[in-house]
């Protein structure tokens, strides 16, 4: 229950449930009695109890929490990647009576968004929700030295100081992934993707990838994305492998397409496992075997380490990692003997 749902349910503006709960009634704001008796037996009736988070923030700032990406969000290549992230940001925001702005007079620069400039609105917003797969550690660096209240969706390095974040656990569910391989019999695999050259969230997933093979004693293969498909699975099958772990889910499903165009069936002879969700527009008839990214709950939980911060709850916890749900799928299946 929200304050928009007691809104809802009078007949009057949020504003008003929020004046009612603070016991606002002076020569600037006047609320009718019969308005007043309304929203406190909506209140009474539905058990109400105002988030003690809001009301601190309501104390000392004007409750607009900024929201600034590094990609754009709104395209249709990557919008159906981001649109949890925001979904879960909205609804946290919502939650707490607050409003979101989202930073996009940041200019571009080498191909770049920008968070310092010379018409920098930083200050516009309390604080920041930071999105991206990569953020440019010169301006995190930035952020954390001038004392910027802001959040990371997801894990990032330390930047002259901790930097708060709210990430999925890659090293851990890629981890359980390959576990996973090597139960099924599997002893010959490989890494698809930037992996350790990348930044933090593949350098994560192939941490937990080379740390599980190293722990069984076999290879940790490494192959890069820069090259075609088609060019990769030659290499693969000549170097015997029988498993791939895929980074990018496209490039999974890429994959998948050229071993069928050679007549290899996926996963009798070949498995592939990915890790994670698809950034890039994809489709396959295939449920892939792997994990998916808790991104509407990052998005929630950002919201709720960044105004912990700004209302100085000294129990706030300023980096998380939540785990990924494992997805069975049917891309992977016992080596042929």
């Amino acid at each position: 229950m929200t304050q928009q749902d007691i809104a809802r349910m009078t007949g009057v503006s949020q504003a008003t449930v929020s004046l009612v709960l603070n016991g606002r009634d002076d020569g600037t704001v006047r609320i009718a009695p019969d308005t007043r008796d309304r929203v406190l037996t909506a209140i009474r009736t539905t058990g109400y109890v105002a988030d003690p988070v809001a009301r601190r923030l309501a104390a000392r700032h004007n409750r607009i929490l900024g929201v600034f990406t590094y990609e754009p969000v709104f395209p249709a290549g990557t919008g159906d990647f981001y649109h949890p992230f925001l979904v879960g940001i909205e609804e946290s925001a919502e939650r707490l009576g607050c409003d979101l702005l989202l930073l996009t007079s940041a200019p571009v620069t080498d191909g770049r968004r920008r968070i310092f400039h010379h018409d920098n609105r930083l200050r516009l917003a309390d604080g920041c929700i930071l999105l991206g797969r990569s953020l440019d550690p010169e301006e995190l660096a930035r952020l954390v030295a001038e004392g910027h209240p802001f959040v990371s969706v997801g894990r990032r390095d330390d930047a002259g100081g901790p930097v708060p974040y709210v990430g999925a656990d890659y090293r851990a569910a890629t981890a359980a992934v390959v576990r996973r391989a090597l139960d099924a019999g599997h002893r010959e695999l490989a890494y698809l993707g930037q992996g350790a050259t990348g930044p933090e969230s593949p350098a994560d997933r192939f941490a937990g990838y080379r740390e599980t093979l190293d722990a069984a004693g076999l290879p940790a293969r490494h192959l890069s994305t820069d090259r075609d498909p088609a060019d990769l699975l030659d290499p693969l099958l000549a170097d015997g492998v029988t498993a791939v772990v895929v980074e990018e889910y496209a490039d999974g499903v890429a994959l998948a397409a050229v071993a069928h165009d050679r007549g290899l069936a996926v996963p009798t002879d070949l498995s592939i496992l990915t890790l994670g969700d698809p950034t890039r527009p994809t489709s396959s008839d295939r449920e892939f075997t792997g994990f998916r990214i808790p991104r509407r709950e990052m998005g929630w939980q950002a919201v709720e380490v960044l105004t912990g911060l700004l209302a100085a709850l000294p129990d706030t916890v300023t980096q998380r990692l939540l785990p990924c749900q494992p997805v069975d799928g049917t891309t992977l299946a016992p080596p042929r003997p």
